[in-house]
Order: structure tokens, then C-alpha cells, then sequence
């Protein structure tokens, strides 16, 4: 393998606060980033605290969050309750309101210290897929892209870099990806004039794609964040998408199809990732890290684009955006 293989890894840890264990491991050069849970998130201060912790011993650590809205929402008490994408899109003024959504979610994930939150989901919702689902703005193509457009610029407005997901598209296979291995029939033909629609308008405004763990036979045998074919000929190539590639997380069932850890993240940067993530499993993260040592990856140059790019302060629910924003997704009936 040649040395100039550029990727990094991104982990999680166990706790609200940081073991010796942890501190360790996040000064190893090649872990370029951290990825917060549930368990890791009691109210905005701790998490304030912990991001804290966190860039003493590394400020250049990218930190990111889960924070979609919905079902996937992993900042609670203390945050805004934001509804289901797919619960804005029978709205008049849906437009609007996903706008309302993106800037809303994103003000409050950056002011706790956080980087980012892997959002949109741009896959469409086909009834058929329950790991997508309500996380899906529209079924119709041409009506998600204009509503994940509006949620990108409200993201984009409050300081955060966007991240579009799951490509090419996760809401035909039934399979969650998370437990199983999902498959998706369809010939390239099908998927192009359909779920790649989002990603292909969307992708100047986004700062970032994080692929599927779905194996389209009829395009290739690997599943899209292992595969060449789905990320440097079609991502890079056909949609000249230019930002980072996250692999979604390489613990997942749907990764296990190329063995352990190590094989895994390796499979994902050699195929074009730029960070592989390996959650909730520690010691397949000692496994991925030391394969980035061994491999003696370069950290790849893009990854500081998605580094927070405003610190709205912690006042800021006294802003007129703030005030505005709330009072229309509680007209529309999405928030208490």
C-alpha cells in the first residue's frame, strides 16, 4: 500500500467526560475527528465542558453529532425538539420552514461546541425503507432537493457545513443498514433518475457526502462507501463533487462484508473516503487507528472546511432569527 494514502479516523467515546484512556487515544495523529451520542450528552453545558475537554488536548479535532431532527436527535434537554423532515414537507411554506429547521438545529449544536451535525438526509422516502423513513424530507426527488436546499442554506447561514446522505440512496433498500446487509435491484439507469437526483443538484452546496452501506449489484459488488466505482467515477467524477467523504459508521452490519475493523477502514479510504468512522466499539477503533499507523495515512487537506465557521454564543435564544424561527414552526404545529 503505498504511503500517500490519505484518510483519518473518527471515534466516540463512552462517557459525559474524558477517561485518561480516552485523552490517549485522541492524541494519536491520525484520529482526525470525534462523534458524540446520547450517552455522551446530559444538557448544554456538559456538552459545552466535554468539547472543551476535548480541543485542550486536540483544537484541531473535528467534532460532530447526529442531530437531524425527529427520531435521530441525540442534544435533548435543553435543545429544541425538531420535527421529522418528512413532517415539514405537507406544509404551504415547507420551504421556509426547512430553513427555519437548518438554521435552528445548527445555532444550537454550534454553541455547544460542536463542529457539526451529519445533516441533510437526502434519500427519498419510498415507504419501504424503516431506517429511512419520517428522516426524509419528500418521496419526490425534485421536492426533496428543494427542501434539503432550504435546510442546507439555514445551516450554511448559522455557520455549518452541510453533509448530504446517505449516496446514492438508502430509501429503496428495506434492510437497516445497521443490522443487515441491504440491497438495492435497480440498475444505475433507475437510481440516476431518481435518489441521485438530490446529490447531483445539491452537490456545489455541500460541504460533504456520506455514502450508504448498500451494495447496488448492477452497478458494483461492494457496498457504495467501499466501492471506486460509486465514489471516484460517479461522486467525483460524474458529479464533480469536490468536499469530504465520510464513511458512515464502519461498525455497522452493512460494513461487516469486508472483515474486521482494520480491512474495513482501510477498504473505505482506498475507495475514496476521506474519514472513516468506527462507533460504539473501542476496540475496533484501536483496530482501525492501528491500521492508519501502519498505512502511515495522510490527513487529507479538506477536513478543516467542516470545522464550525460561527460561535453564535449562548444567548442565543434573544436573537430576532431565533424568535422568528420558532414562532413559524410553532404556527405550522412542528414544535411545542
Amino acid at each position: 500500500m503505498s504511503s500517500s494514502l490519505q484518510g483519518s479516523l473518527m471515534l466516540d467515546v463512552a462517557g459525559t467526560w474524558l477517561t485518561a484512556e480516552d485523552r490517549q487515544i485522541l492524541r494519536q495523529p491520525e484520529v482526525g475527528g470525534l462523534i458524540l451520542f446520547a450517552r455522551n450528552i446530559e444538557h448544554p453545558r456538559q456538552v459545552r465542558e466535554l468539547c472543551a475537554a476535548i480541543r485542550a488536548i486536540r483544537p484541531d479535532l473535528l467534532l460532530a453529532v447526529d442531530q437531524e431532527g425527529g427520531r435521530v436527535q441525540r442534544l435533548r434537554q435543553g435543545f429544541v425538539r425538531l420535527p421529522a423532515m418528512r413532517a415539514i414537507a405537507d406544509n404551504p411554506n415547507a420551504e421556509a420552514l426547512a430553513e427555519h429547521c437548518g438554521w435552528l438545529m445548527a445555532t444550537e449544536v454550534l454553541a455547544v461546541g460542536l463542529d457539526l451535525s451529519f445533516a441533510p438526509v437526502l434519500d427519498l422516502d419510498y415507504q419501504r425503507s424503516a431506517v429511512v423513513g419520517s428522516r426524509a424530507f419528500e418521496g419526490d426527488a425534485q421536492r426533496a432537493t428543494l427542501l434539503a436546499g432550504a435546510f442546507i442554506r439555514g445551516m450554511s447561514a448559522a455557520g455549518m457545513a452541510s453533509t448530504g446522505k446517505h449516496f446514492p440512496g438508502h430509501g429503496w433498500a428495506e434492510a437497516d443498514s445497521h443490522v443487515a446487509i441491504p440491497l438495492d435491484e435497480r440498475s444505475l439507469e433507475q437510481i440516476r433518475a431518481s435518489d441521485l437526483q438530490p446529490f447531483a443538484r445539491l452537490s456545489r452546496q455541500l460541504a460533504a457526502v456520506m455514502p450508504a452501506h448498500v451494495i447496488y449489484p448492477k452497478v458494483d459488488a461492494q457496498p457504495a462507501g467501499f466501492s471506486r466505482r460509486w465514489l471516484q467515477e460517479i461522486l467525483r467524477g460524474e458529479l464533480q463533487f469536490k468536499g469530504v467523504i465520510f464513511s458512515d459508521d464502519l461498525s455497522m452490519a452493512g460494513a461487516h462484508v469486508v472483515g474486521d475493523a482494520a480491512c474495513r477502514i482501510e477498504a473505505a479510504l482506498t475507495a475514496g473516503c476521506d474519514m472513516g468512522l468506527v462507533c460504539n466499539d473501542r476496540a475496533a477503533a484501536e483496530l482501525a487507528l492501528s491500521a492508519l499507523q501502519r498505512l502511515k495515512v495522510v490527513a487529507p487537506a479538506g477536513l478543516a472546511q467542516m470545522r464550525r465557521q460561527a460561535f453564535p454564543g449562548v444567548e442565543y435564544r434573544q436573537s430576532p432569527r431565533w424568535l422568528e424561527a420558532i414562532g413559524a414552526l410553532r404556527a405550522a404545529q412542528l414544535i411545542n
